[in-house]
């Protein structure tokens, strides 16, 4: 069994946290120790761990909250779970293509910059180039 403490610290999730989704019935059934602080088994933690991957990538409590209900319900709720999962995982890769992209138009604006840097500190009359207009600038 695990203390709150331990799962601060080593699952980067806060207590308030915790005590949210224990509330909200994404963590269910926490025991108790005999002075009545919460333990959590090692089955918890895994999944404490599952639910920052969920939320992290995107996904809303609401979800797992639900991906939570179908997976107590058993296997005949299997391929529901799995469907849930690629699909979120299928946003998840869209959000990532984007952000590469975004990633791209960053670095080629920052070399704009580095290619133009000197000629801009060197001549203050210099029309920069970057975004598609020309920036004068001036001191």
């Amino acid at each position: 069994m695990y203390s709150m403490t331990y799962v601060v610290e080593n699952l980067n999730v806060s207590a308030k946290t915790l005590r949210f989704y224990e509330e909200q019935g994404i963590l269910p059934n926490i025991s108790r120790d005999e002075k009545g602080r919460r333990v959590y088994s090692e089955q918890q933690i895994d999944w404490i761990s599952f639910i920052r991957c969920l939320k992290e990538t995107g996904m809303p409590l609401s979800k797992i909250k639900d991906y939570k209900e179908l997976y107590e319900s058993g296997n005949a709720t299997y391929l529901q779970r799995e469907e849930m999962l690629k699909t979120h995982k299928v946003e998840m890769q869209k959000k990532i293509d984007e952000s590469l992209k975004h990633l791209e138009e960053l670095n080629y604006k920052i070399a704009m910059y580095e290619l133009q840097k000197e000629e801009v500190m060197k001549n203050p009359d210099y029309n920069f180039k970057c975004h598609g207009l020309e920036v004068k600038i001036v001191n």
